[in-house]
Order: C-alpha cells, then sequence, then structure tokens
C-alpha cells in the first residue's frame, strides 16, 4: 500500500479555507478512482516548533491507494485532475507540501 500525503500549513483565513477544503475540494478528492481511502486530521493547537520551522500545521490528509502504480494512474484521471485545480482556486496550493509514501508496516491495525 502506498499513502500520499498532504501537509498544509494554517491559512490566513482558517474558517474560509476549511469551508473550501471540506465542501469544495474533498468530494472531488473521493470521486478519484483507486482511491481506498482518505482521512483529513486537523493538528492539535499545541504546537511545538520543530522541523517545519515558523509553519504551523493545520491539517495533514492521507489517501491511501493499493500500489505506486495505482496512485500514478489516480493522479492521471480528470477526477484527480479537477480536484488540484479546485485546490489552486481556494488556494490551498501555496500552503502544501505532498509526497508519496510506501507503508512498510502496520501496528495495531483492525
Amino acid at each position: 500500500m502506498v499513502k500520499y500525503i498532504a501537509l498544509y500549513r494554517k491559512p490566513a483565513d482558517v474558517e474560509a479555507f476549511d469551508e473550501a477544503y471540506f465542501t469544495s475540494h474533498l468530494p472531488l478528492v473521493e470521486r478519484t478512482p483507486g482511491l481506498l481511502r482518505a482521512e483529513v486530521a486537523k493538528v492539535s493547537r499545541v504546537f511545538v516548533p520543530g522541523f517545519l520551522g515558523e509553519h504551523e500545521p493545520h491539517l495533514v490528509a492521507e489517501m491511501h491507494f493499493e500500489s505506486a502504480e495505482a496512485m500514478k494512474a489516480a493522479f492521471q484521471s480528470p477526477e484527480w485532475q479537477a480536484a488540484g485545480a479546485n485546490l489552486t482556486e481556494i488556494g490551498g496550493l501555496e500552503l502544501v507540501a505532498m509526497f508519496a509514501a510506501e507503508v512498510v508496516t502496520e501496528v495495531g491495525a483492525r
């Protein structure tokens, strides 16, 4: 399994960003073919500066795919392209760092 992870730093207008992200962006992401599941977490307000420097983290989104090949195919889909265009429209592209990670073990999986 592989995950595509998006780390968002805190936007200037948290309420407006969250409204746009959860009502317009996530529904588009959910339509992506090959997406097994997606999870979004709000970062705790108990923030200790560390490797992110002065950028306060806001959201962590994880999108799970069966394999790297499935993820690459999903990235070519019109649904993923629409989600990317939407992220640009809502100002999220300037707030996010994204990367893929291969899941090598799961501890406490239920």
